[in-house]
């Protein structure tokens, strides 16, 4: 039986050896043969050489190497394009989530016989602004789309074989990893991880609102439903507004018109139609994305033994 690890490189140069070794630990540990694929997205500091090092020691590594920064969720999905194993995780690489909960999480997916073990976090970032900002988030999507997501998920996760080659047939070029992990379905069950916080957050405010808006769109149109809603609330008023207008004008109790308040509904409703028709446009934009049917990300090189080639997805 084999599991593949999959991972990512960015800014981890100092500890990928260490990844490497708990996850060794980790595949020893259940009884099982080990895979782990180093994506390197395009990480800026010499995180490939280290792994590629690591690779020419240890046909157990595979390297894949992309041509430029693509992000961790689309470069996830490019490495779990090449995962073989019956089982296959997936997790942040800096070790903020150790690759030793593997065995907890093999042996809660043994008892529960689930697909999926995803971590929940149990400690908080002390940064005050990002667990608003990621309370805010899983507080909109939860309002917004029908993707029950659970609060403080982890990117760590266990999966069977046959629930990675279900989540491969989506075909998404606008990846939200977390929701399409949890809109797959399957039997999914929560593991409590004490997640370390000593790593730097990558998403500062102008991300999260980029991640928010393009993963909104992507998976739902309550927007547009939002806006067709207030478009008629708006017309109804409009009527009755008018009717209003009509009657004090036949009973002479028509008052004097004010700019001030024309200048004040023109500057309303235009900023209304100004911020409809962005996301419509947002909606046009992620449709312009999709249908141009570009790669998630362009490999440039895969590092690995010979006779492993013939097995990439």
């Amino acid at each position: 039986m084999k599991m593949s690890v999959v991972t990512t490189i960015y800014r981890s140069a100092g500890v990928v050896e260490a990844f490497f070794d708990r996850a060794a630990q980790a595949a020893d540990a259940i009884g099982v043969e080990l895979e782990l694929i180093f994506v390197n997205d395009g990480s800026p500091d010499d995180g490939l050489t280290v792994a590629r090092e690591l690779q020419s020691r240890d046909p157990r590594i595979r390297v894949v190497d992309l041509s430029r920064n693509v992000g961790q969720h689309r470069a996830i999905w490019i490495g779990l394009r090449y995962a073989t194993g019956d089982l296959v995780a997936i997790m942040d690489g800096d070790l903020d989530e150790d690759p030793l909960w593997l065995i907890e999480a093999q042996t809660l997916m043994q008892a529960e016989k689930c697909d999926v073990v995803y971590g929940i976090q149990t400690t908080r970032r002390t940064s005050t602004f990002y667990r608003v900002a990621r309370k805010a988030f899983y507080f909109a999507l939860a309002a917004i789309t029908s993707t029950n997501v659970p609060h403080n998920v982890t990117t760590f996760r266990l999966m069977t074989r046959r629930f990675v080659e279900a989540l491969m047939q989506y075909e998404e070029r606008e990846i939200f990893l977390v929701g399409l992990l949890h809109a797959s379905g399957f039997k999914q069950v929560a593991l409590n991880v004490p997640k370390r916080t000593e790593s730097p957050t990558s998403y500062s405010l102008s991300k999260l609102i980029f991640v928010f808006i393009t993963h909104i769109t992507s998976f739902s149109i309550a927007p547009l439903i939002f806006i067709f809603l207030v478009g008629v609330a708006i017309l109804i008023v409009a009527v009755l507004a008018v009717i209003a207008l009509i009657i004090m004008r036949m009973t002479s109790e028509f008052p004097v018109p004010g700019w001030a308040s024309t200048t004040a509904m023109v500057t309303l409703f235009s900023g209304l139609i100004l911020s409809f028709q962005g996301i419509i446009a947002i909606y046009i934009g992620t449709i312009f994305l999709e249908v141009k049917r570009r790669p998630l990300g362009i490999v440039r090189e895969i590092y690995e033994t010979p006779e492993r080639t013939s097995q990439a997805r």
